[in-house]
C-alpha cells in the first residue's frame, strides 16, 4: 500500500514539475514590468524546479529501501 502512494505523490510532483516548466517558459517570453527582476525571477522558478527535482529523487529512494535498498542500477541481470 506504502509504495502506490509513494509512487502516486512522484506522479503528483512529475506533473508539478511539467506546470512550473510551462509557467517559466510564459513568464521567459512575457513582458516584464519595470519593478520585475527578472533574472531573480528566473533564478527561482530553477531553484523550486530543483527542489521538486530532489523531492521526487528522495522519494524514489523510499522506494529503494522498501524494496531491500538495492538500486536498479546495481541488481545483477538475469
Amino acid at each position: 500500500m506504502c509504495e502506490i502512494t509513494i509512487t502516486s505523490l512522484r506522479k503528483n510532483v512529475e506533473q508539478i514539475v511539467q506546470n512550473l516548466k510551462t509557467l517559466k517558459e510564459e513568464h521567459a517570453n512575457s513582458e516584464c514590468s519595470e519593478s520585475e527582476d527578472r533574472g531573480e525571477v528566473m533564478a527561482n522558478y530553477m531553484l523550486s524546479y530543483r527542489h521538486l527535482e530532489d523531492a521526487k529523487m528522495r522519494l524514489g529512494k523510499v522506494l529503494q529501501a522498501i524494496e531491500g535498498g538495492v538500486s536498479i542500477y546495481d541488481k545483477e541481470e538475469k
